[in-house]
């Protein structure tokens, strides 16, 4: 059996530590806020005392993060579905590997669906760049989050990389809980979903040296995730105007938290999470006597195969493709009131100091089209 503590830096927190976070958030300068959010019914106190009587994950989890869900769900969501919850086995843990478009959504609204359809949750990867200040910290290790440590020298990277590949696998064969992670390191900005051949690489340190085995070991399963309005589509299209010739892009201090906050509250239209099919053994076992960059490579275009196979083409590609490629080809693909309504979303863009508007157009054109314009082969 491995030894729990060894984690202690990265894992989410346990029952017994519940009653002391929910005493430091309940105590929190921001309670008040988030208490209006989730329970606008109740008073501040009446949350408070709510707060503060839960004594386990399942307790925060049942009475706090589902009803977050829930308002997400009911209030920026036209309509939610999930597909393929019947492919799993709920005495099985799973690895979810997903592309990523919003920040918190992708992972919380997927464990709060599938928990919806008789499955545990599972634990989820949080980027320590995002765990930052002690409400976080206790809102995203109550809630089954585990850190992911971001840059640092080769040496430091190396070590982090394998500790997070040994506690994936200690969570799901030792602990039994479903893991969830993205596919790439960040979300995707520009519309094209594609798995960093390195995650697959991570997934294998922590193995016994049979690749096949290792990962069939963990029961990977691609989840495509759909959104009809992509959250933070004009805060990611000025990232990407402001990077467009190669500049590294400096985040200014609290941009994290309003890329949350904003894919939060934004409107998302309708959603669709599709369950891909499972990878099995018999498809790793087609890529066995590769080497191993082009293994890792294989597995990772497989994965991307599922995910963009499943993902949901909304009216809204349609439109953007045929706005930026001065076509009428999927003219048959949306009504003219969803064309007005799109239209109005892009003259938004016109508020932004950029000093060629063509070329912003075309970039936020491209994170909702590229799905058409550059689909996985």
């Amino acid at each position: 059996m491995t030894d729990q503590s060894m984690f202690d830096d990265i894992r989410p927190y346990r029952d017994d530590e519940i009653p002391a976070a929910m005493q430091r958030i309940a105590a929190d300068k921001s309670f008040p806020l988030l208490a209006s959010f989730l329970f606008p019914e109740m008073t501040v106190e009446q949350v408070r005392e709510k707060i503060c009587a839960f004594r386990s994950i399942y307790d925060f989890q049942y009475g706090a993060m589902a009803p977050f869900n829930r308002r997400i769900i009911d209030g920026t969501i036209s309509e939610f579905t999930l597909g393929g919850a019947e492919k799993l086995d709920p005495s099985k843990n799973y690895l979810y590997v997903s592309n990523h478009r919003d920040i918190v959504l992708d992972s919380c609204i997927l464990m709060y669906a599938l928990y919806d359809h008789v499955h545990d949750t599972g634990e989820i990867t949080f980027g320590s760049n995002l765990m930052q200040g002690q409400l976080l910290v206790d809102i995203g290790r109550s809630n089954k989050m585990f850190r992911v440590e971001r840059g640092g020298n080769p040496r430091d990277f190396y070590n982090s990389t394998r500790h997070l590949s040994d506690y994936i696998r200690y969570a799901l064969t030792e602990k039994k809980q479903s893991v969830w992670i993205a596919q790439r390191n960040g979300r995707t900005k520009d519309g094209i979903d594609r798995t960093d051949q390195g995650i697959i690489k991570m997934f294998g340190l922590s193995g016994s040296g049979d690749r096949v085995r290792d990962l069939a070991e963990l029961n990977i399963v691609p989840v495509s995730v759909s959104y009809e309005w992509e959250p933070c589509d004009v805060l990611k299209a000025l990232e990407l105007y402001a990077v467009r010739d190669g500049e590294k892009y400096i985040k200014k201090p609290g941009e994290d938290l309003n890329s949350i906050l904003t894919g939060i509250t934004q409107d998302k239209g309708r959603v669709h999470f599709q369950i891909c099919d499972p990878i099995t053994a018999a498809d790793l076992q087609a890529f066995d006597q590769v080497p191993n960059v082009q293994f890792h490579r294989s597995v990772a275009a497989l994965i991307d195969r599922r995910i963009c196979g499943s993902y949901h083409l909304f009216p809204n590609a349609y439109i953007a493709y045929d706005m930026r490629y001065g076509t009428t080809r999927f003219a048959s693909e949306y009504s003219r009131e969803e064309y007005s309504a799109f239209s109005a979303c892009l003259d938004r863009l016109s508020r932004y100091d950029a000093a060629d508007q063509d070329i912003l157009r075309d970039i936020f054109l491209g994170i909702y089209c590229n799905p058409i314009a550059a689909p996985c082969v």
